[in-house]
């Protein structure tokens, strides 16, 4: 049962009683089609559909690109991620933020918000050459979070450790960490060279390096056994923090927490009480172990006294994946259960496709946020203008991020008439009711299970007539790609070039 009421509770003003609390969820690749919210039959998520229904349930809200750390990116910093040619990083990359750079967190703690950041990371940390055994900086803490408690990168790469305000959390000084993503230490054994290690789980492709808790990883890691994480365990360590965070936190001040979810991305290991809840293997299990999460976020707040005076914004970082590099039968079970992870869209995670990018969306405000259904076009880069404008706080010039306040509270049906979307450095337009992708080689259908699309021209789909977009209109619609064509060029600038683009589909 969900623990939320599916009411609007009381008659509190637009902003409430006070400057609200904020906590932001990002689920990592959960599909518009992986929560019951939406209409899925295949799973329940009580605690999610609890957000939807209490709040405001998004049918067009959008992450930035089809990919993590550049949808991340723009999330946070309010800038289209193709602009920082931001690209899905290795664990030990720099952090891809400038620490000059005008950030979400950075904009709140100037509205007297404290700020923490929880989970998954994903966009880099230090300058390069990252020695893991000493404080690591720049990270979360100069881009603008007081606290911070995150993985590195993504739990299927190395170091597989969390990462505490800077320094590697349990670590023992006697055995210091190594990482390396170009070769591996010499005599320490890999996926490949000792397949016996591998007991929790079997790679089908990438995935083939060092092996942690019997599961093997990308990249290369020595040492530093005391403070490497138990994946199992995972969830609870990080709802713990989230609890022990909103008991501590001073009340006298408002605070923002970014919590970034870990599932249902690769490695699939939830909690032992969560395998089998789902009846569709781990990937299933993975997301009940989330929608758990979120309920007890809620919780949490509930028993602080913090619940209605708290905005709870939850979403993920980009589209579905089946098959992502495990051989754990996710693609097997998601077709007997009859599961639609995209929910009727066409692509998934990496796809320029609708799928890659429109995901779960939901608001939820107790007693200020009245329960509705929005088809608003919404990005998640405009969080940032859109919270500002909540806060009475000013945003930089020059940030792509648009303030659409109105449609996030909904309290009004305006929101934005165009944006990009990104995967893998390549673009589209989304246009009102239009999709326009322009010619755009992505893979043939793979292993991931996604169509990533071949298109030689643009193409132009009505998503309101066809939201899987099954069908072009771009012949019965000339003059309209003639403008759209325009438009995207003007949006885009110098980063694309027509002439590129059609060279590498020859």
């Amino acid at each position: 049962m969900s623990l939320l009421t599916l009411g609007c509770c009381g008659s509190a003003g637009m902003y409430g009683q006070r400057t609200p609390n904020i906590v932001l969820i990002l689920a990592d690749d959960l599909g518009y089609g992986d929560v019951s919210a939406y209409g899925a039959r295949t799973i329940a998520t009580p605690n999610i559909d609890g957000l939807a229904r209490g709040g405001i349930s998004f049918t067009n809200g959008h992450a930035s690109s089809a990919t993590s750390t550049p949808s991340r990116y723009a999330l946070l910093t309010g800038m289209y991620p193709w602009r920082r040619r931001a690209n899905i990083l290795p664990g030990d990359a720099p952090l891809i933020i400038g620490e000059e750079q005008e950030t979400l967190p950075k904009m709140l703690r100037r509205a007297g918000y404290r700020t923490a950041a929880i989970g998954k990371w994903h966009l880099g940390m230090g300058r390069g050459r990252i020695n893991w055994n000493e404080l690591i900086a720049p990270g979360a803490r100069e881009v603008g979070f007081d606290y911070s408690c995150i993985l590195s990168a993504t739990v299927d790469r190395v170091p597989t450790v969390y990462v505490e305000n800077g320094r590697v959390l349990g670590l023992d000084p006697s055995d210091p960490i190594e990482v390396s993503y170009q070769k591996p230490f010499d005599g320490e054994p890999t996926a490949r060279t000792n397949p016996e290690l591998m007991t929790r789980m079997r790679y089908s492709h990438g995935h083939d390096q060092t092996v942690v808790n019997g599961i093997p990883r990308i990249g290369y890691m020595r040492g530093g056994k005391s403070a490497v994480w138990k994946d199992d365990e995972m969830a609870d360590f990080l709802v713990g923090k989230v609890r022990e965070y909103i008991d501590t936190v001073a009340k006298d001040r408002p605070f923002f927490l970014y919590y970034g979810l870990h599932e249902p991305h690769v490695p699939r290991v939830p909690a032992n009480r969560f395998v089998g809840a789902s009846g569709m293997g781990p990937r299933g299990d993975a997301i009940v172990e989330a929608d758990w999460c979120v309920g007890e976020v809620v919780k949490a707040l509930e028993k602080e006294g913090l619940l209605d005076n708290t905005l709870v914004i939850f979403t993920s970082d980009n589209g579905p994946v089946l098959d992502d590099g495990y051989a754990d039968e996710a693609p097997e079970l998601a077709a007997r259960a009859g599961h639609d992870m995209n929910g009727g869209l066409r692509g998934g995670k990496y796809s320029l496709f609708e799928a890659g990018t429109r995901v779960p969306f939901f608001v939820y405000w107790r007693g200020s946020v009245a329960p509705q259904r929005s088809d608003a076009l919404f990005s998640q880069h405009d969080l940032f203008a859109s919270l500002a404008a909540l806060v009475h706080q000013t945003v930089p010039e020059g940030l792509d991020s648009e303030n659409h306040l109105g449609a996030l509270l909904g309290r009004s049906g305006k929101s934005r008439k165009a944006m990009i979307v990104e995967a893998s450095g390549r673009l589209a337009l989304r246009y009102g009711r239009y999709a326009l992708v322009p010619p755009y080689r992505g893979a043939k259908k793979n292993a991931t299970g996604n169509e990533l699309g071949v298109v030689d021209h643009y193409a132009l789909y009505d998503l309101e007539a066809d939201p899987a977009q099954q069908h072009e209109v771009t012949e019965s619609h000339p003059r309209l790609v003639r403008k759209l064509r325009k438009q995207f060029l003007k949006l885009v600038g110098e980063y694309y070039q027509e002439e590129k683009q059609q060279e590498a589909l020859q």
